[in-house]
């Protein structure tokens, strides 16, 4: 039987001081367990020239290619999914992180599990705590909303699979774009194969509340993602930064109707090191509650991903997908340096 993306991560348990997030109804201070001012640096640049992709436009590919090799991160319009599609999204998501404590825990992530509530899986990695609350879904969400909404869960599972559905092709439109700009001459052997029709993702739900002493906290440490590629909606809030090297973060700012689009790890070994892997981070608002939905796509776990053929000698070893998150979950940003040829 093939192995799902949640089994994946059985093999690194939590604990639950790195799954149970903070009860922010009564918290109105900054806790020192929070406190981030010496382990981060908090200063960012606001001005963004992130690229804004029309993906009808004549010469997509090139865009999305320069924007993938130069960013490593790009916002999409045009990109088909509705606008009534991403506001039913997000009001579910208000919904779900509008529940008192008690009820959000009751659909708390077990420590050996990848979905249902709690903080971010790197939490671990970081000496301080981070201001934030997420719930992630791989596949389906009946198990954990039937047990934050016992009578009331249909229509948020159905709003999140239409979601996952919406976010899944379009992840497998960008891919195209983006084997198409690296000219793979086993670019029709990828693009059509099953293996990509069949991932099953990964949607996570993500909570900023407003945050006291704000400029000392950070509400999602500074990483890299995992699979493929990333597509995230933000709601109207500034929070997502990207580093920019020789310019320090930067901000993305929430642009009307676009959907940001950034490379992981895997995407970074299909290119050969081409397109780099961006690290991102999130911080808090004091004033605003902030809200986001990140949907990550990739191949089935048991799919071996390595440097596509045309781009010379590899500079990384072929890698099963499980193999790479049970690297990532030990070693956070060193994984992609121990697959390394020379």
């Amino acid at each position: 039987m093939a192995t799902t993306l949640s089994e994946a991560y059985r093999d690194t348990p939590l604990q639950l001081k790195h799954i149970i997030p903070l009860d922010f109804d009564s918290i109105h201070y900054l806790p020192e367990s929070h406190v981030w001012t010496e382990s981060v640096d908090l200063l960012s640049v606001d001005e963004s020239d992130v690229p804004i992709i029309d993906l009808h436009a004549p010469d997509a590919v090139e865009l999305v290619g320069n924007a993938c090799r130069k960013w490593g991160m790009f916002q999409v319009i045009n990109h088909g999914v509705p606008r009534s599609l991403l506001g039913d999204a997000e009001s579910h998501v208000r919904r779900l992180f509008g529940l008192p404590a008690h009820r959000k825990l009751q659909a708390l992530r077990s420590p050996g599990g990848a979905t249902g509530y709690g903080v971010a899986r790197i939490s671990p990695f970081f000496s301080k705590l981070m201001w934030h609350e997420g719930f992630t879904i791989m596949g389906s969400s009946l198990e954990h909303a039937k047990l934050l909404w016992p009578q009331d869960y249909e229509e948020f599972c159905s709003a999140m699979d239409n979601y996952q559905k919406q976010m899944k092709s379009l992840a497998y439109k960008i891919l195209v774009l983006i084997l198409k700009s690296l000219e793979a001459k086993d670019e029709k052997t990828l693009i059509s194969t099953a293996s990509f029709q069949q991932s099953e993702g990964a949607l996570q739900l993500n909570s900023y509340p407003c945050c006291p002493n704000h400029n000392q906290a950070i509400g999602l440490a500074p990483h890299t993602d995992s699979l493929l590629l990333t597509i995230l909606h933000q709601n109207d809030t500034k929070g997502l930064q990207v580093l920019r090297e020789n310019t320090g973060w930067i901000t993305v700012p929430p642009v009307s109707e676009a959907l940001v689009v950034n490379i992981g790890d895997l995407l970074n070994i299909v290119s050969n090191g081409q397109f780099p892997t961006v690290y991102h981070r999130v911080v808090p608002n004091e004033t605003r509650h902030r809200f986001s939905m990140a949907y990550f796509y990739g191949p089935p776990v048991d799919s071996t991903v390595a440097p596509l053929s045309n781009l010379g000698s590899p500079r990384y070893r072929s890698v099963t997908v499980k193999e790479y998150l049970s690297i990532k979950n030990k070693h956070l940003d060193k994984a992609i340096p121990l697959l390394k040829t020379g």
